[in-house]
């Protein structure tokens, strides 16, 4: 979804709330040569240990939550440094979700 007149610049990039009051958990086969992994896969280090079948990405367990890939400020402008590569629960979040309002709300952004 883009923002009305910068088709260039997605709400998302003005967002970045889901990033910052969400955790985040995955297979270890999605990370950096992993055999379900995007592109190079999530890099190891930006990576905690859950289970032996899941791992999480760091910073989304603090309390308050923010993805260690996450860059900038939320609700102004934001990016993630590991986009490409971002594991599949980053992949299927999208604005359609009741979460998303729920994580925008937890960071005072108003609902879309």
């Amino acid at each position: 979804m883009a923002l009305p007149g910068q088709p260039a610049m997605s709400i998302c990039q003005t967002c970045g709330a889901c990033c910052a009051s969400l955790r985040v958990d995955f297979h270890p086969a999605e990370l950096a040569g992993g055999a379900f992994a995007w592109g190079q896969g999530v890099p190891v280090e930006m990576t905690v240990p859950v289970t032996p079948a899941i791992v999480r990405l760091c910073g989304t367990d603090a309390s308050p939550p923010r993805c260690v890939a996450l860059a900038g400020e939320v609700g102004v402008a934001v990016q993630c440094t590991i986009y490409d590569v971002r594991p599949s629960p980053c992949r299927e979040f999208d604005t359609e979700h009741a979460a998303c309002n729920k994580a925008r709300q937890r960071c005072g952004l108003a609902p879309l």
